[in-house]
């Protein structure tokens, strides 16, 4: 559960709270609010500064205890020298509150002297997500062990509008924290069953409408690439379509496609043994698309938008595709699977196809595709390819304001050469060479009838190490990427 928060003015010296975090700048100077807090500390706050304790460099924190009024701790976290403001303070909150959490400070007051909304927003997300972790499936500790979780959190400041940029950043907060939360749950839990009450939760609590197609109504809509990878396991595969209507009734939504593979081992095609466990972060996709129409529901955009979801598992089994055979997608394109790991773009083939039907103004679709994307861009960046330039624009700068960083990557036509088969329409790998590019290839296959962008989140969606302002685990994009494209669009 996101933990509360509120925006106020009030003197740094009287705040009584366990902990105040304070952000600076590298090599900072301590002037108004904080030359009077650093007054009432006797001068602390500014030796730390003149002896250099403390630098302000990224990431860099330094504990100052209180004075016997006031603050009774003061965290000092640092900014560096940031390119972007908004996704500094984020990073620097989420520092801060996972500090406090782990300290059971219960609440805190956070202070960076931001003025503009964008900033305090930002704040206010990272303050959301730094203390957030998975605690589902484990025993509590003996309660002497325990601390007390960080629960609420005061944004200091009287900027206009920080009260309602607060309230922006709780609902984004929320659909994180959903999606994330899904992403960390064992694959045993978060099934196809579990996705689809999801979203039907999300309806309920939205005024959405909610449509879960399972297998029968799947294999009346000709779905026969998706059902070729749901065919290896006894789960009923579903595909869920949220649909939120708050904008004009005759206006052309936005969709966001997600793949939601809940587990995947890679079929016949099995994955190493080493870091199987890992799979179960193959839906993040999916996770992400419900996660922003949670955040979208509640921020009640003045649009319309439909969220998609492919979900299944991809098991080995008597009954499991195998490479080798064709296939026939909802278009009517035949498919030869040469790999059955490469089973994502399977699943998005169909719902693609199908978020035809809706005639969408513009589709995103975010999927954990490709280890050739990691291999690419590490873990700093998603791909970020698509068949309308504008558009893919449009989705890179959303994600640059959410603080989810995309670099565009090229579908050259001579990609397509590629995936062409010997025996079918087209295959579904075209190898090693350029693979997050001929996987988007393919993909572009079946979105000819409108704009479309697909994200590529293989090597952002998850860490597997700790990465200090948020744990190892799901890290919650793309739910910044689709959220923010959206209030572009909404105005």
């Amino acid at each position: 559960m996101p933990i509360r928060l509120s925006a106020r003015q009030a003197d740094l010296a009287s705040l009584d709270v366990p902990l105040l975090a304070i952000a600076l700048r590298k090599d900072a100077t301590l002037t108004g609010p904080l030359a009077a807090l650093d007054a009432a500390l006797g001068g602390a706050l500014g030796r730390t500064l003149q002896r250099r304790d403390f630098r302000g460099g990224r990431d860099e924190t330094f504990h100052v205890v209180g004075g016997a009024k006031g603050p009774q701790r003061i965290l000092l976290v640092g900014l560096g020298e940031p390119a972007s403001m908004p996704n500094a303070l984020r990073r620097a909150a989420a520092i801060a509150a996972r500090a406090a959490h782990g300290a059971g400070a219960g609440t805190m007051a956070w202070f960076d002297g931001a003025a503009d909304a964008a900033s305090i927003e930002a704040a206010a997300v990272g303050l959301q997500m730094g203390p957030w972790e998975y605690t589902e499936t484990r025993t509590p500790p003996p309660e002497p062990d325990r601390r007390a979780p960080l629960e609420s959190a005061t944004i200091v400041s009287g900027a206009p509008g920080a009260s309602a940029a607060v309230e922006r950043a709780a609902a984004l907060g929320e659909g994180i924290a959903l999606a994330r939360r899904l992403a960390m749950m064992p694959g045993n839990l978060c099934t196809p069953d579990y996705l689809a009450d999801t979203a039907r939760e999300i309806a309920k609590r939205h005024g959405m409408t909610v449509t879960v197609l399972g297998r029968a109504e799947m294999e009346k809509e000709g779905m026969g690439s998706f059902l070729s990878v749901a065919q290896g396991t006894p789960q009923d595969p579903k595909l869920i379509v949220l649909e939120h209507r708050k904008g004009p009734k005759d206006g052309k939504p936005l969709a966001l496609v997600g793949k939601g593979l809940c587990f995947d081992s890679g079929g016949i095609s099995i994955k190493p043994a080493d870091k199987m466990e890992y799979m179960k972060f193959d839906m993040c996709g999916g996770a992400g698309v419900l996660g922003a129409m949670e955040t979208i529901g509640r921020l009640k955009l003045p649009v319309n938008v439909v969220g998609l979801v492919g979900a299944t598992t991809n098991m080995p089994s008597g009954t499991a595709v195998k490479p080798g055979d064709v296939v026939r997608s909802q278009l009517g394109k035949y498919i030869e699977i040469i790999n059955t790991d490469a089973e994502g773009r399977l699943v998005l083939a169909d719902v693609l196809s199908y978020a035809r039907r809706f005639s969408p103004a513009a589709v995103v679709d975010a999927a954990t595709l490709t280890g050739a994307c990691v291999v690419a861009l590490g873990h700093t960046a998603t791909g970020v390819m698509g068949n309308d330039e504008a558009l893919v624009r449009e989705v890179i700068a959303a994600g640059g304001r959410a603080g989810e960083v995309g670099w565009h990557l090229p579908l050259f036509d001579e990609y397509k050469d590629l995936i062409k088969s010997d025996v079918a329409d087209i295959k579904n790998s075209g190898g090693r060479a350029a693979g997050a590019l001929t996987a988007g290839m393919f993909l572009k296959e079946f979105t000819g009838e409108y704009p479309w962008v697909h994200l590529d989140i293989a090597g952002t969606a998850y860490s597997e190490s700790d990465l200090g302002w948020l744990r190892a685990g799901p890290t919650g994009v793309p739910v910044g990427f689709f959220v923010e494209f959206v209030r572009g669009r909404a105005g």
